[in-house]
Parts: structure tokens; C-alpha cells; sequence
């Protein structure tokens, strides 16, 4: 893919990294620490759009012709917004909350340049079957889920045993919604084919 200027990506996480290595993207990662406080009266998806675009805000100055992109992952359970997990009991009281339930993994996007920001989000419905004790403990005990929101990661064990069902992108539950990222940045010129 071709990109008509430098693209960068604000994000620790390898996993944003891998999806946005996979659609043939050549970027650079810059990472700023920024506090991921947010507004109380805030809504589910715009929780995770005032995220993503908080974290952009903090790049502003430092960008020339770059195309800068930031996201955010929540995962919400009816009202109720699960960050990442402080430690082992935390952890164990979410994936407790979410077994046998559906819950929504909204994720945030920005993508920011000097003329113009664009932020969206997706949501993806996520069915986990009813999990164990011994599963639970097994899954934290091995995978150590604590930089992730709602204590899990799809793509590790838990994901495997214990997702009956997704309704949307399962990227989006990764931590990117590539699909409609890529449409985002065809949009603003920045994606050249």
C-alpha cells in the first residue's frame, strides 16, 4: 500500500502493532504516556472516542506532514465500563462478571494530521460461555491479563475456550478496527492504491 505521507501509530501495544503490520502499512511508533482519565457524564462508544482522541491531542504540536493514529479499547458490561485490571482478584472478578453473558468491546480511533482529525469507533458483541473457576484462575495464572481491558485477550486461551460467539470484528476486540481504519485513511488521502 502506498501512503502519501509518514504514518505513525501511538500505541504500546503489540497487538495494534501486529494488525496495522498486516494491512501492508509502513509506520513508525511514537508513545507518549497519557493519563486515561475521561469525563463521568460520558456514554459506552464515546468514552472510547474521547480516549482515543484525548491521547491524539497530546501529539498536535509535535506533528509536521505526519499522519498520526491512536485507538482505544473498552469493554463494557451493560453500563458498566471494565478497564484493565489492577491486579489477580480484579482480574478474577471481571471474567467472573462476564461469564455466561454478552458484553460490547468498543474500540476508539483517531486519526489526526496538522489539517485534520477524524475519529470514529466500532463495537463488536462478544458471548463468553460459562467459565470456572479453575478456568479463570488457569487463564490468569498463564496469560497475566493485566494490560487489557476486561481482564482477557481473544486471541489467548481464554478466547479459544471460552467465546461462544462474536457479533462484529473480531479485530475490533484485538484492539483495532483495521476494516473501517482503512477506509478512514483512504478517505483522508492518506492510503493511496
Amino acid at each position: 500500500m502506498n501512503l502519501s505521507r509518514p504514518l505513525l501509530l501511538a500505541s504500546n501495544s503489540p497487538r495494534r502493532r501486529e494488525l496495522l503490520a498486516s494491512l501492508g502499512l509502513r509506520f513508525e511508533v511514537r508513545v507518549k504516556d497519557v493519563h486515561e482519565d475521561f469525563p463521568e457524564h460520558l456514554k459506552r462508544a464515546e468514552v472510547a472516542e474521547y480516549l482515543a482522541s484525548h491521547k491524539a491531542d497530546h501529539y498536535i504540536a509535535d506533528l509536521q506532514d505526519e499522519a498520526l493514529i491512536t485507538a482505544d479499547t473498552i469493554v463494557c458490561l451493560e453500563e458498566r465500563i471494565l478497564n484493565k485490571p489492577a491486579d489477580y482478584a480484579e482480574a478474577f472478578e471481571m471474567l467472573q462478571a462476564l461469564s455466561g453473558k454478552v458484553h460490547e468491546v468498543i474500540t476508539g480511533v483517531c486519526v489526526l494530521t496538522r489539517e485534520k482529525k477524524t475519529v470514529f469507533h466500532d463495537t463488536t458483541k462478544v458471548c463468553f460461555k460459562s467459565l470456572t473457576e479453575a478456568e479463570i484462575d488457569y487463564y490468569i495464572a498463564n496469560y497475566k491479563p493485566y494490560d487489557k481491558a476486561g481482564a482477557y485477550g481473544i486471541q489467548e486461551w481464554i478466547g479459544m475456550i471460552g467465546i461462544e460467539r462474536i457479533e462484529g470484528s473480531y479485530f475490533n476486540v484485538v484492539g483495532l478496527p483495521v476494516q473501517k481504519l482503512y477506509i478512514a485513511l483512504q478517505a483522508s488521502g492518506i492510503v493511496v492504491a
